[in-house]
């Protein structure tokens, strides 16, 4: 068996969020941290990476030495300030120009390989793949076809702009990363994809910094009454996130266990994360529900946390709550079992892989109150359950290292070059062929380069 190629260099592109941003509040989230924690033990294996983010702030520089072996590439495209992201489509022809112009400073054959995350970056990475003939690999994330089969009441659907993007994208990349087996049947059953370039890679934790730890000190350092059990949603506050069915789901809950015969610890709900999205972007929206639920002065809210801080939210909690309508994996739920806390979580995606079903945590069946109430009782009322599920919480979790998830994308990594080497090979013969070795230098780079002539046929089609 021939050993798989390993890329010197490899472009990294995230349009529209820095991996230097903080997770949890805009657009910032998994997507941030799993190109921060990939980028980095990437250059610790040898690769050299270079990150190619839009700049938001007159104060960005160009270039940031963001680690040992990482460059975060600020790239102008458009307004720094006051820019949605459903406005960036228009400004990925600047962005694509930056990314172009940036390459074009070195010496040809300077990247061996594209990495794009998201759909925009994956417009990007596409264009760029053609000019610089190398492969793209490319991971969506999310995606909208998903999204769409599972709003939030009152959610926005995602525009038909971003389906034919992503579709484009998915025709086009030469391999196709998803977190999960769930995910990889939705590129083929929804977007056409070919299975054969599909590879499922699991998304990862710091296993060394979310680590288990006292409550008591945890509860501590964030100011946690130590008598109360606290559930935690860790997030950005947005109705796909769902928080709010939390709250509507723990207010029966929090209302007996504060009468003075319920035999109950009081139970109180932690807020950690920033507005975003729509219907409940104003930080107000929640706060708003909790008054009027009755229960103001049983919700903490939490601005979004730096890791370290992150850790001691986790170790602080009895349980870990993630009712999301959609989740392509869901992190924070391996984090917070990584720190010994059980999660309940609503089945969908990428959580039935993220949580392990009566071994480390629940999943819940739809997003009905009552259901959600009952389940979330079955736990924080049965601290005998509640405690075995934490006790197999870190367990589960030391299957999805970041170092696990590297080995991974490098297996990938390599099948892209491979196959790309594959088809210059073919071409290359074709060449020989039909014009001689004259023929040669002059056709197989442009043939290589101007592979969009030669578009895809999706599957089925």
């Amino acid at each position: 068996m021939s050993v798989l190629p390993v890329p010197r260099r490899v472009a990294l592109i995230s349009v529209h969020t820095s991996p230097l941003a903080q997770p949890g509040t805009g657009d910032a989230g998994g997507l941030n941290v799993y190109v921060w924690q990939t980028a980095i033990r990437l250059a610790r294996r040898g690769v050299q990476v270079e990150i190619f983010t839009r700049a938001t702030s007159s104060a960005d520089a160009p270039v940031v030495d963001a680690a040992p072996g990482v460059l975060v590439r600020h790239v102008v495209a458009g307004p720094f300030e006051g820019l949605d992201k459903t406005d960036l489509p228009a400004q990925l022809c600047a962005f694509t120009a930056g990314v172009l112009r940036a390459e074009a400073m070195n010496d040809p054959g300077y990247y061996d390989l594209i990495h794009s995350h998201y759909w925009l970056s994956g417009q990007v990475g596409w264009l760029a793949r053609d000019r610089w003939s190398v492969p793209l690999v490319h991971t969506a994330h999310t995606l909208a076809a998903v999204k769409n089969a599972s709003l939030a009441k009152g959610d926005t659907a995602e525009p038909r702009l971003r389906e034919i993007g992503e579709q484009q994208v998915v025709d086009e990349a030469d391999r196709l990363v998803a977190n999960t087996e769930t995910e990889a049947a939705e590129l083929v059953s929804m977007y056409g994809a070919d299975p054969d370039r599909i590879d499922v890679v699991y998304p990862g934790a710091d296993l060394d910094c979310y680590t288990t730890g006292s409550m008591p000190k945890a509860r501590a350092e964030l100011g946690l009454d130590p008598g109360e059990q606290v559930v935690t949603f860790v997030g950005r506050i947005q109705p796909l996130k769902a928080p709010d069915v939390l709250l509507a789901a723990a207010a029966p809950l929090i209302h007996r266990s504060r009468q003075p015969d319920s035999g109950v610890r009081p139970l109180r709900v932690l807020i950690v994360g920033g507005p975003s999205g729509t219907g409940l972007e104003r930080p107000g929206a929640l706060i708003e529900q909790a008054a009027q639920l009755g229960i103001s002065d049983a919700v903490t809210f939490l601005p979004p946390q730096p890791s370290d801080r992150l850790a001691d939210v986790y170790r602080a909690s009895d349980l870990f709550a993630m009712p999301s309508y959609s989740e392509s994996f869901g992190m924070v739920a391996i984090e917070a079992q990584a720190c010994g806390t059980p999660v309940i979580a609503a089945r969908v995606g990428g959580l039935e892989v993220a949580v392990a079903d009566g071994h480390s945590g629940l999943l819940v069946d739809g997003h009905e109150i009552d259901t959600w109430t009952s389940a979330l009782e079955s736990l924080l009322w049965q601290p005998d359950r509640l405690a075995e599920l934490a006790a197999s919480a870190r367990g589960h979790a030391e299957q999805f290292s970041w170092e696990h998830t590297v080995d991974a994308l490098l297996v990938s990594y390599g099948r892209a070059m491979s196959s790309l080497e594959s088809s210059k090979h073919a071409v290359l013969k074709e060449h020989l062929g039909s014009r001689g070795t004259l023929g040669m230098a002059d056709g197989i780079g442009q043939r290589m380069r101007r592979s969009w002539l030669r578009r895809r046929t999706r599957v089925g089609a």
